[in-house]
């Protein structure tokens, strides 16, 4: 059963290196958390300062500190392969203590070289275990107020 829900805004990046050297790049993301994988839009011809302003929902099954792992990628037009652009692994210990990491950057790395940045912001919701009491303490269909 699933433990969660890790949302994933994936907001922009810059100073990415521009594998594309005849145009601007148009960079998308990979994003890998565990067995789940969700790619984000073709930023077109935005080059290496992309925006996504989007969001992504995996499951969390299991609270394992398993990194999220983001992947940044030149779409192709033409024949060729996609480029890669660079890779972040972010850490999700953290966020699965505090419940929140706001939208913050990341370092990129191409060849274990710093290759830009990726600004991310997640929050973890957590989802009540199957032990929970289903009357949420309410007692024959009704609940007991403070108030006298």
């Amino acid at each position: 059963m699933p433990e969660g829900t890790l949302e994933v805004l994936l907001a922009s990046a810059k100073g990415l290196e521009n594998t594309d050297y005849l145009s601007n790049m148009d960079p998308y993301v990979i994003i890998t958390y565990r067995t789940q994988e969700k790619k984000s839009s073709i930023a077109s011809g935005k080059g290496s300062s992309p925006e996504w302003n989007e969001t992504f929902l995996f499951d969390v099954s299991s609270k394992d500190c398993t990194d999220l792992k983001i992947k940044i990628m030149d779409s192709d037009s033409g024949v060729s392969a996609d480029d890669f652009a660079g890779h972040a692994s972010i850490p999700l210990d953290a966020l699965f203590r505090d419940g929140e990491i706001r939208p913050k950057s990341y370092n990129v790395m191409k060849d274990d070289k710093f290759s830009g940045e990726i600004r991310i912001g997640l929050s973890f919701t957590a989802q009540r275990s199957r032990d929970f009491d289903p009357t949420g303490g309410n007692v024959g269909g009704w609940k007991q107020s403070g108030h006298h």
